[in-house]
């Protein structure tokens, strides 16, 4: 069986699944329950100068039948005294001596960050997470993301906290910045064993339309919070390619952000996360979810063939190129299969209103046709199609040729004019303006035929 084991920046732990500081790891309650079913590691909730909250806390986003696709928060670091927190560190360390438990922590001054790191070292600590992420609350108050949006201040810290740890320290980056490769840069210049990203992301969910306030209410009023939850992944995962692609970072990666099965984890790794962090789903669904998620990453990597976690750490970044560097000769299209098609036309709809005219409909049938010489491979319709696989990409190129738009430009051939005879879209058919309005309008409504000259058929090339 593969070995789920890892070693992150010193800090080891049986598997790479670590709960988030946040939370459910309030306490050492929850971790050594969490611990109990299963999870390899846990990072403290941060560690402070204790706040007073503030009720209600959450906020979300549900889409459809779907709860808490986006998760909002306007919680603080631990409301609990640093001695409280420090004592369970210490006895969860001995009774689960062999699995990741870090400090997270955010205080100000030199002197406050020498004591805390102190102090959670001498309880047991594996390592530190300086929190430089939260985006509310603590920033006003010149931590957190403040700290995370100025580099020059980050490194700062981090040097202070490297006088006297001796415990391998992270450092946790905030999303709300233009580059985030910027304070992983200087989390290395300050001596920082590894990072960890996302934190949550400035947001408001939404607004109640009574009472004109923003969510959650407290007492008719509202601010903004951080935005969590499976609606993050994508930017996560981005975040966490940067920082791995990156050849000034050079750090282990703790990745996290919109983690909520073993898949998700897997994509985190393969751009470049050695170890992963989970929230939301946690807070959703409960500790019981680390039960798929270790089988499924276990059966993943038989199937695969790797025998460690490191076996594919960063093995999708190769394939992850800048846009001028893809191949322009390759071609997919369109290709509807009746026998799955129930006739929604939604991909005829999707295609006409928001794509490239490269569906017609037929008289005496509900199944669109593709309009193969218009279709650009934009891959709309396969995404909105409800029926799995009606709707498939099939490459239509020879599969011989590769050109770049890189190498467009350096041999001249790439448009260069305002009407350049060389623009991709230069000769691809669209309807005259006037045939949207009117009594040509029909003709492009769900249920017609698309009529081109009296025939229900694709327009000659112009």
């Amino acid at each position: 069986m593969p070995d789920l084991s890892i070693n992150f920046a010193g800090i080891k732990s049986p598997n790479p699944f670590w709960l988030a500081s946040a939370p459910p790891t309030n306490s050492g309650y929850q971790i050594m329950k969490a611990f109990d079913a299963g999870w390899g590691g846990a990072v403290w909730k941060t560690l402070g100068v204790p706040v007073v909250n503030v009720s209600s806390r959450y906020g979300g986003v549900n889409y459809r039948d779907k709860r808490l696709v986006g998760f909002n928060n306007i919680e603080l670091i631990s409301d609990r005294p640093l001695a409280d927190n420090l004592r369970e560190i210490e006895e969860v360390k001995k009774r689960f001596p062999n699995h990741a438990v870090i400090a997270s922590l955010m205080v100000q001054s030199r002197q406050e960050w020498h004591d805390i790191v102190r102090q959670s070292q001498d309880a047991g600590a594996d390592g530190f997470e300086l929190n430089f992420g939260c985006p509310h609350g603590m920033c006003e108050r010149g931590m957190g993301s403040a700290v995370g949006q100025e580099p020059k201040i980050l490194q700062m810290i981090v040097e202070w906290v490297m006088e006297v740890a001796t415990k391998p320290v992270i450092v946790k980056l905030t999303p709300n910045i233009s580059d985030i490769t910027e304070p992983a840069m200087a989390a290395r210049r300050g001596g920082a064993d590894a990072i960890s990203l996302i934190n949550t992301i400035q947001s408001i969910v939404g607004v109640d339309l009574d009472k004109f306030a923003p969510y959650p209410i407290v007492d008719g009023k509202g601010t903004n919070g951080g935005y969590c939850g499976p609606a993050v992944k994508p930017i996560a995962l981005n975040m966490v390619k940067n920082c791995a692609q990156h050849p000034d970072v050079r750090l282990p990666i703790s990745g996290i952000g919109g983690i909520e099965n073993w898949r998700d984890a897997v994509e985190h790794i393969l751009l470049g996360a050695s170890s992963v962090q989970v929230c939301t789903a946690a807070m959703h669904f409960g500790f019981g979810i680390i039960r798929e998620m270790t089988s499924g990453l276990e059966q993943y990597m038989v199937d695969k063939g790797f025998n460690t976690i490191y076996d594919f750490v960063g093995k999708a970044l190769p394939n992850v190129l800048h846009w001028e560097d893809l191949n322009m000769k390759y071609k997919v299209t369109a290709n509807i299969h009746e026998d799955k098609c129930i006739g929604c036309q939604l991909c005829y709809t999707a295609c006409e209103d928001g794509a490239h005219q490269a569906i017609k409909l037929n008289a005496g049938t509900r199944v669109p046709e593709i309009i193969e010489e218009n279709c650009v491979g934009c891959n709309l319709c396969s995404l909105v199609c409800p029926v799995e696989d009606c709707i498939t990409m099939d490459r239509t190129d020879s599969g011989t040729e590769h050109l770049t738009w890189k190498e467009r430009v350096e041999a001249g051939t790439a448009p260069t004019e305002f009407n350049d005879e060389r623009a991709g879209g230069r000769h691809h058919w669209v309807p005259e303006p006037a045939a949207a309005l009117g009594k040509e309008r029909h003709k492009t409504l769900p249920g017609k035929a698309r009529v081109y000259s009296g025939e229900t058929e694709a327009p000659a090339e112009v």
